[in-house]
């Protein structure tokens, strides 16, 4: 099996649509004489299954003050939060290994390693998931392209508590999709169950220690390694420029839902229900008890067919002063309501 960090120049990538088109280049474009491993971290990110609807899955707003990314893989499954305190593995198998829709013969080398660190009782639960003590420390995910399985896991050395149980708690909008939405688990940690000399391990420490037994090597030094040539990466920078880090692909992609939101202001009650096509608002009625000087169909109007993010409905309504639609009512109030950040 070949090694392939997920470096630059010597330098550890933590941009998650950085790591992900390196993934995807490799299983596009290199095809070796043996499976690979990619074990990588990152920046914080929700990483989102192929099928799902973004913002059915995360807390937009707690996201965007903490500089949270989202990403959408080639895979299925569903939503997990990644940063750079927890290392995650990925691989390219042969496909005519007994690998693909097994995830018990995925997670099996990992679980021997674990156990060899003291870290007793995991087991399989549902249909990917490994659990210690009742509690998930591990969700995987893989898919079968061009002959190869592409699959991978996380392994929950330190995670984040607050972060995760907030950016995968979705604000409460009535929606309604058919997105393949995740099954929400209590989160656990490796780390309480290691044996004592092993405590005060490092994420890197543990990473080179999983390489070592995912690649069956006494020493990292060891590993049989692929360098991405400057003509590998300029495919890699296409993929992240066009994919990973375009906004129409992360949000974008699922095609339509709908939902309905309601909120007292000081003003009244306002009601709005839309439509998004491709995460842009394809159709919009507002309703309710306010008063209003001028026809609220302007407002409809000027944000039908803009991107359901922040900055775009700010930039259609900033020729409107919605006082004289909806009373005193500023523009970051509606804006934050139809994100559902009062909902």
């Amino acid at each position: 099996m070949y090694l392939i960090e997920s470096k630059r120049n010597g330098e550890w990538i933590y941009d998650p649509g950085m790591v992900m088109a390196l993934q995807e280049y490799v299983k596009d474009h290199v095809f070796l004489d043996g499976d690979v491993l990619f074990p990588y971290l990152m920046d914080p990110a929700v990483q989102i299954g192929k099928f799902q609807n973004a913002y059915e899955e995360v807390n937009q707003p707690y996201m965007d003050e903490h500089d949270i990314k989202i990403i959408r893989r080639e895979s299925g499954g569903g939503a997990v939060y990644l940063d750079d305190r927890n290392m995650s593995f990925c691989f390219l198998f042969d496909g005519n290994s007994d690998i693909y829709g097994n995830y018990a013969r995925l997670y099996e080398p990992a679980v021997k390693a674990l156990e060899k660190l003291g870290v007793d009782n995991l087991e399989y639960q549902g249909r990917n998931d490994l659990v210690l003590d009742g509690k998930k420390v591990s969700g995987a995910a893989m898919t079968l392209q061009q002959g190869r399985v592409y699959a991978g896991y996380s392994l929950l050395l330190d995670p984040d508590y607050e972060a995760m149980a907030t950016v995968l708690n979705p604000n409460h909008k009535k929606i309604q999709s058919h997105g393949i939405q995740s099954v929400r688990s209590r989160v656990g940690a490796i780390r309480p169950h290691l044996a004592p000399e092993y405590h005060d391990m490092t994420v890197w420490d543990f990473t080179d220690y999983m390489i070592c037994q995912l690649l069956e090597v006494n020493d990292i030094s060891e590993a049989k390694r692929y360098e991405l040539t400057p003509e590998d990466w300029a495919g890699v920078d296409k993929i992240a420029a066009e994919k990973y880090h375009n906004w129409d692909w992360n949000y974008g992609r699922f095609n339509q839902f709908e939902y309905r939101l309601t909120e007292r202001f000081s003003i009244g009650t306002i009601s709005v229900g839309l439509t998004i096509e491709h995460a842009k608002i394809a159709a919009i009625q507002i309703t309710g008890d306010f008063f209003g000087t001028k026809d609220i169909k302007d407002i409809e109007g000027a944000i039908v067919r803009v991107r359901l993010r922040k900055e775009d409905l700010l930039n259609a309504l900033e020729p409107f002063d919605l006082a004289d639609y909806f009373g005193n009512v500023t523009k970051e109030e509606f804006v934050s309501f139809i994100l559902s950040e009062n909902a």
